[in-house]
């Protein structure tokens, strides 16, 4: 839908070059994913050289030299920092962000330090993996996901990860509250695409969408008798195309998948509303299809 917007507002009809950027944007979201996740890599690198630091201190104190060393022996991120799915992928990504700005690291460092919950675990003299795991969850949460310094790098850093923010940072909760107490922790970095014909469809979709343009227009055209054209949102006739277009020419997806989808995506990015007028309009159009008999759905597509 937002690479549909752009080309749209760009008037750019290079249907290679636009697809060539959807899938390198959908790649930026591992990107993204991966940043957030090596946070808690580089937080207990980082605390470590502090601990390293202190004890070759000329006049290090007590605690300097025998310092509490329950967050840099965290069992769950030690997993992480040797974990070959995660450590493969960082490397072949790229992904060295934290290395060149490590200033983000020491300022989540240091509110990590001053809560509650980092003194409560430091203090806590049971330690199991369980605790560990609790922990590192509560950081991830409390403390990373929702810190302002950090969505500011990343929204100057990439724009269109502002919208991936939150997908990405919910699986990672996930994933952290799933680690097992294994060798690999049963952990491993997810896949872009679930196969092939996942990835075929972002292709098919957007194509077909662009390829089939009027026509898909012309559908919606006089369901609309108290819109003029120039008055809908720009953003609702590209849901309209995108929806009418799994309707017609993906028959293993259901109707009610395709509708419930494009409300989603009108409720976040159109106007208040939007949903209402698309649910209406694509309400009439199945209804339409099907005495038509052009809706043609197979399998589970069936309504």
């Amino acid at each position: 839908m937002q690479t549909l917007y752009a080309m749209h507002q760009t008037k750019s009809d290079n249907l290679e070059k636009e697809e060539k950027f959807l899938f390198q944007s959908i790649e930026n979201v591992q990107d993204l994913y991966l940043i957030m996740i090596s946070t808690l890599v580089e937080i207990q690198s980082k605390e470590e050289e502090y601990i390293e630091i202190s004890r070759k201190k000329h006049l290090a104190t007590k605690e300097e030299k025998n310092p509490n060393l329950k967050l840099v022996n965290n069992s769950v991120l030690n997993l992480l920092s040797n974990n070959t799915s995660l450590l493969n992928a960082l490397e072949t990504r790229k992904i060295d962000n934290w290395k060149l700005n490590d200033d983000y690291i020491i300022i989540l460092l240091n509110e990590i330090k001053s809560s509650s919950f980092y003194k409560d675990y430091m203090e806590n003299s049971k330690s199991d993996f369980e605790t560990d795991k609790e922990f590192v969850a509560t950081i991830f949460t409390e403390i990373i996901a929702p810190n302002i310094k950090l969505y500011e790098y990343l929204e100057d850093h990439k724009l269109t990860w502002i919208d991936d923010i939150p997908l990405v940072n919910t699986l990672i909760v996930k994933q952290l509250k799933a680690i097992k107490n294994t060798e690999n922790g049963n952990f491993s970095v997810p896949k872009l695409f679930n196969d092939t014909e996942d990835k075929e469809f972002v292709s098919n979709l957007f194509r077909k969408v662009l390829l089939n343009n009027e026509s898909l227009a012309k559908e919606f055209a006089d369901k609309t008798p108290n819109w003029e054209s120039d008055r809908i949102a720009e953003i609702d006739t590209i849901i309209l195309k995108m929806a009418i277009c799994e309707f017609l020419k993906f028959p293993s997806i259901p109707v009610k998948v395709t509708i419930n989808e494009y409300l989603e995506l009108a409720k976040e990015y159109s106007t208040p509303k939007s949903s209402i007028f698309i649910n209406g309009i694509l309400d009439n159009l199945v209804k339409e299809f099907e005495i038509n008999n052009k809706l043609k759905k197979v399998g589970r597509g069936l309504m």
